[in-house]
C-alpha cells in the first residue's frame, strides 16, 4: 500500500528523470550545429574538435573536483548548481558566437554535466528505493540510462530539426533547452532530499582515484573499452556532422541530428536490453559489435555512403553501449567495496579523455592528411586498443575477483 511519503518520492523520481534528460539533451544539442558555426565563422574541422573537447575536459575536471560532493551535502545541493551551469552555458550560446565564448560555454556545460551525472543517478536510485522498497532496482537503472545516454541522443535530433525547420537555427534550439532546464530547476524544488548532510568535521579533497594492484589488468581492460566507446560517441557528436556535409554532401541539420541520435539511442536500448547480463557475456558482445561498428564507420567514409554511415552509427551505438556497460560491471566486480567509488571515478575520467583526445588527434591529422588515410588511421588505432582490451580481459578472467 502506497503512503503519501512514497507517492512524494515516486513523483520526485520522475521529476529528476525529466531534469536529468533535459540537461543531458542540452549537452548534446550543439552536435548538428557545429557545421553552422564553421560556415558562419570559418571554423576548420580541427576547431570543431577543440570546441567539443572543451566539454569533455569540463566533465572530467568536474568529476574529479565535485562529482562526489552530493554524498556529503545532499543531492539537491549539487543538482541545482549543475543545471544552473548549463543554463548559463545556454545563455552564452544565445548571446555570443565567437570562438572564445563557444569554448567557454562548452567547458561550463561540461562542468555542470560532471556534477549532474553521478548525482542524478544516485538520486534516482534512492528515490526509487524509498518509493518502492520491495521492487527491483532495475527500473531505476533503466530510467537512469535512458535519461543519461538517451537524453544526449535526443539533444542532437531535437536541435537538428529545430535548426532545419523552425528558423534562427543558432538560437531556437538553445532557447528551447534553456526553457526546459529552467522548468526542471523548479521541479527539483519539489523533490525530497535523500541524503542528510554531514555535520561532523570535514576537510575538502578531490575525488581520489585508486585501483588496487590486484585489479589493475581488469581495470585497464575496462578503461580501454570505456576509452574507445566514448571516442566513438565523441566522433559522432563532433566530426561526423562535418563529414556528412563536407564529404557526403548532405547539409540537412535534421539528418545530422538523426545520425547522432541513432548512436546514443541504440546505446541506451542496448544497455536496457542487456540489463541482466553478467560482464562475462557483455564483454565479448560489446567488443565484437564495437569492432564491427568501427569497420563500418571507416567503410562508410571511404565509400562516401550515407546509408552505410547510418547503419554504422546504430552498430557503434549498440557496441559502445554494451561495451561501456561491461566496463562498469567489471570494475564493480573487481574493486573491493571500499574502493568502488574511487575506481569508478577513474573509469569515467578515462572515458571522457577518450571522448576528447582521439577526436582532437583526428582533427589535427585532417589538417595535414587527406580524409581517407586519416579515418583509416583512426580506425586502426581504435581496433588496436580493442584488441589489447580483449587480451587483457582474457588475462583478467584467469585472476580471481577481489572480495
Amino acid at each position: 500500500m502506497s503512503t503519501p511519503a512514497s507517492r512524494h518520492h515516486a513523483r520526485g523520481f520522475w521529476l529528476i528523470a525529466f531534469v536529468f534528460a533535459a540537461t543531458m539533451a542540452f549537452a548534446g544539442a550543439p552536435a548538428p550545429l557545429y557545421v553552422l558555426y564553421a560556415r558562419e565563422d570559418g571554423f576548420s574541422s580541427f576547431t570543431v574538435t577543440v570546441i567539443f573537447a572543451a566539454y569533455a575536459i569540463g566533465v572530467a575536471v568536474s568529476l574529479y573536483l565535485a562529482g562526489h560532493l552530493s554524498d556529503r551535502f545532499g543531492r539537491r545541493q549539487l543538482l541545482v548548481p549543475a543545471v544552473l551551469l548549463n543554463v548559463v552555458a545556454g545563455v552564452m550560446f544565445l548571446t555570443w558566437h565567437q570562438l572564445g565564448w563557444l569554448l567557454a560555454a562548452r567547458f561550463i556545460s561540461g562542468l555542470g554535466i560532471g556534477m549532474l551525472t553521478a548525482t542524478a543517478t544516485a538520486h534516482l536510485t534512492e528515490l526509487h528505493r524509498i518509493a518502492r522498497p520491495d521492487a527491483s532496482p532495475q527500473r531505476a537503472a533503466v530510467v537512469g540510462t535512458a535519461a543519461n545516454i538517451g537524453g544526449i541522443g535526443l539533444g542532437p535530433i531535437v536541435a537538428g530539426f529545430l535548426a532545419q525547420y523552425a528558423g534562427r537555427p543558432l538560437y531556437t534550439p538553445y532557447a528551447v533547452f534553456v526553457f526546459l532546464m529552467l522548468a526542471g530547476l523548479l521541479a527539483v524544488m519539489l523533490v525530497p532530499e535523500t541524503v542528510t548532510p554531514g555535520v561532523d568535521a570535514w576537510r575538502y579533497r578531490p575525488q581520489r582515484i585508486s585501483v588496487p594492484a590486484e585489479a589493475r589488468a581488469g581495470f585497464v581492460a575496462a578503461a580501454m573499452l570505456a576509452f574507445v566507446s566514448f571516442a566513438m560517441f565523441g566522433f559522432f557528436t563532433s566530426l561526423a556532422p562535418s563529414f556528412l556535409s563536407g564529404t557526403l554532401h548532405h547539409t540537412s541539420h535534421a539528418l545530422a541530428g538523426t545520425i547522432s541520435f541513432s548512436v546514443f539511442g541504440s546505446a541506451a536500448v542496448a544497455q536496457t536490453l542487456t540489463g541482466r547480463w553478467p560482464s562475462t557475456r557483455l564483454y565479448p558482445v560489446g567488443l565484437a559489435v564495437l569492432a564491427i561498428g568501427l569497420v563500418l564507420v571507416v567503410a562508410a567514409i571511404l565509400a562516401s555512403s550515407l546509408a552505410l554511415l547510418v547503419v554504422a552509427g546504430v552498430v557503434v551505438g549498440v557496441g559502445a553501449g554494451t561495451a561501456f556497460k561491461a566496463a562498469v560491471a567489471a570494475v564493480i566486480e573487481l574493486a573491493p567495496p571500499a574502493a568502488r567509488g574511487e575506481t569508478l571515478a577513474g573509469l569515467f575520467l578515462v572515458g571522457y579523455l577518450g571522448m576528447s583526445v582521439p577526436v582532437i588527434l583526428l582533427g589535427v591529422l585532417l589538417q595535414y592528411v587527406a580524409i581517407h588515410p586519416s579515418i583509416i588511421a583512426f580506425g586502426v588505432l581504435m581496433l588496436a586498443l580493442l584488441t589489447l582490451a580483449a587480451s587483457l580481459v582474457a588475462t583478467g578472467r584467469r585472476r580471481p575477483a577481489l572480495a
